[in-house]
């Protein structure tokens, strides 16, 4: 176990170490061209194990996956990125797989990446846990034959990127909006749309995370950043200092409630 635990660590620390150079996209962040940590490269690995083992214990097919990329916890939040976690079988045996949003490196794009649970945990995260909520059956059923075709997997997506994009307008899309419209799409047959999506989830009864950000941060957040933008929010929740947006909590809260899921576990 530990020859092959280090033979992974070799290997992820030189690959890590030839993409310096051309740095990858992250979940809203900046990118920085610099030599990996041996030891973060370490507990990155150690946590994709942990989490591959209860993802198998789990007996699940699909779950929500979350990190905790960056300190959200002045706004009360634990999580700050989600993936749509699934179990793909091959000829060698079977192994989980993560689609996800990522944002290149600050700017106002961002693309769809299928990864390993070791690449998703190995961009730099604030804090080195996992959390993961088993899906309903048929939530599950919906999502995994969407996760294997990259064209469903594409259908929502909105390249245009905010970090901060208002849950209810189509103009960007964050890495968890995309998300949770995808599950919708999984759920709901005419949810063929971003706007029918996100009908079925107000229907639905997902409600937003609302952020208090006065005027000051949104100028400074706006003039400072390529990802942050308001001109999404409605003008009278704005200039209240209310910006709604979808986080993680908001949507394994939403998940819990409306009975498409089982309770949020942690991993640290």
């Amino acid at each position: 176990m530990a020859s092959t635990l280090h033979k992974l660590v070799a290997a992820a620390v030189l690959a890590l170490s030839l993409a310096a150079a051309t740095p990858p996209a992250q979940a809203g962040r900046s990118c920085e061209a610099r030599l990996p940590d041996a030891g973060a490269v370490v507990r990155g690995l150690d946590l994709a194990e942990r989490t591959a083992r209860a993802l198998d214990a789990s007996g699940a097919e699909v779950v929500l996956l979350a990190r905790a990329g960056q300190d959200l916890s002045k706004y009360g939040l634990r999580w700050s990125h989600l993936g749509l976690a699934y179990k793909e079988t091959t000829d060698s045996g079977t192994r989980w797989r993560v689609v996800h949003k990522l944002n290149h490196c600050g700017s106002a794009r961002a693309d769809l990446y299928r990864q390993g649970l070791a690449e998703f945990f190995l961009d730099d995260p604030h804090e080195y846990r996992a959390g993961y909520a088993v899906l309903s059956a048929e939530l599950q059923y919906g999502l995994h034959a969407l996760l294997h075709d990259n064209r469903s997997v594409q259908r929502l997506h909105t390249p245009a990127y905010n970090m901060v994009a208002y849950p209810w307008a189509q103009q960007y899309q964050q890495s968890n909006q995309w998300v949770i419209e995808t599950m919708a799409m999984a759920l709901e047959p005419a949810a063929l749309s971003r706007d029918r999506a996100q009908a079925w989830l107000r229907f639905k009864g997902y409600e937003p995370t609302t952020l208090r950000l006065g005027a000051m941060t949104r100028l400074g957040a706006r003039m400072s950043a390529a990802n942050v933008a308001f001109d999404d929010h409605p003008n009278h929740q704005r200039f209240a200092d209310r910006i709604d947006t979808i986080t993680a909590d908001s949507v394994f809260e939403w998940l819990r409630r409306a009975g498409l899921s089982e309770t949020l576990k942690e991993l640290r």
